[in-house]
């Protein structure tokens, strides 16, 4: 009879991409993965992984091999799934990436408010700028904005709404306010940037059928939407925002829109998990909770 923990083993081996990283997901010392990959191979009498100093290969028959592990490893999840269906207390780990700037005006408020609902759910929330492979970082949950068309991924739409132009008022006192994109040359501008060479708005007007794309060299520009608030908030010029970041800003006046009738673009933002992997029971509920939650952090957004 064929291992099944070692099969289980291999699967997080090559999820991961590295020993080592699927030892620390299963809480076991590298050299003991190792071993068992080694002890698995024996005993089928044949070669699963090639490997080399940087990079692990799946072999054909190893990719073969992998794609019946895999369903034996979310089977062996269900299994757990359904034992702790029968529980009365929700527990396990969580695993889920979202872009900085939403950390404190959605990640944190969901994640403090399903503590404690679920105590005994451990969460550990990865916030990062850059796009994560949810397979390759073993990630259960991803707050990502945009569009999905990617076929792994499952996506729920959470959000919708459009960036908008702000200001302060004591920036927009001391200078004429633009009333068209062209007057935004005679102004500082801010642009969120991930080191583009061109910088550009797109423009449409509020009559639908007016539109412009604005080039422009910004006064800065930096990968952070929050770093960018703590200027505008300064009165040092104009910025794209976007209105899930830092909402109370607008709300209390500190930051008004400026141009409102000629408008960016619309975006959403969307929950999405693994649409293949099985999903274990505290991410599931995890998914209806944010999906329920989210829409009431923001009670209007501009669309």
């Amino acid at each position: 009879m064929k291992d099944l923990n070692a099969l289980l083993i291999f699967t997080k081996v090559v999820e991961a991409s590295s020993f080592s990283e699927a030892a620390r997901r299963l809480k076991m010392p590298t050299s003991s993965v190792s071993r068992r990959i080694a002890a698995l191979e024996d005993q089928l009498g044949v070669r699963l992984l090639e490997r080399s100093t940087h990079h692990l290969r799946l072999t054909d028959v190893g990719a073969d091999v992998f794609e019946l592990a895999r369903h034996t490893a979310e089977v062996s999840e269900a299994v757990d799934d359904v034992i702790s269906n029968r529980l009365p207390e929700v527990s396990g780990s969580l695993r889920l990436c979202a872009p900085p700037s939403i950390s404190d005006s959605l990640v944190a408020p969901v994640v403090s408010a399903f503590q404690q609902a679920y105590p005994n759910v451990r969460v550990h929330a990865f916030v990062t700028e850059r796009i994560v492979d949810q397979m390759a970082e073993d990630v259960d949950i991803a707050f990502k904005v945009g569009t999905f068309t990617d076929p792994p991924l499952a996506a729920r739409r959470l959000l919708t709404y459009r960036h908008q132009l702000v200001a302060s008022p004591a920036y927009l006192a001391r200078r004429e306010p633009p009333q068209t994109p062209r007057d935004l040359l005679d102004h500082r501008l801010f642009a969120f940037s991930f080191w583009r060479p061109d910088y550009r708005w797109r423009f449409v007007h509020a009559n639908g059928r007016d539109a412009e794309t604005l080039s422009f060299q910004p006064a800065v520009a930096m990968n952070d939407y929050t770093g960018l608030v703590v200027a505008l908030l300064e009165g040092c010029g104009i910025g794209e925002l976007p209105p899930i970041v830092q909402p109370e800003l607008m709300r209390k006046g500190l930051l008004v829109e400026v141009m409102p009738d000629w408008r960016l673009p619309v975006f959403d933002l969307a929950i999405a998990n693994l649409r293949d992997r099985y999903v274990p029971r505290q991410v599931r509920i995890f998914w209806d909770f944010a999906a329920r939650m989210v829409p009431g952090l923001f009670a209007s957004l501009p669309v």
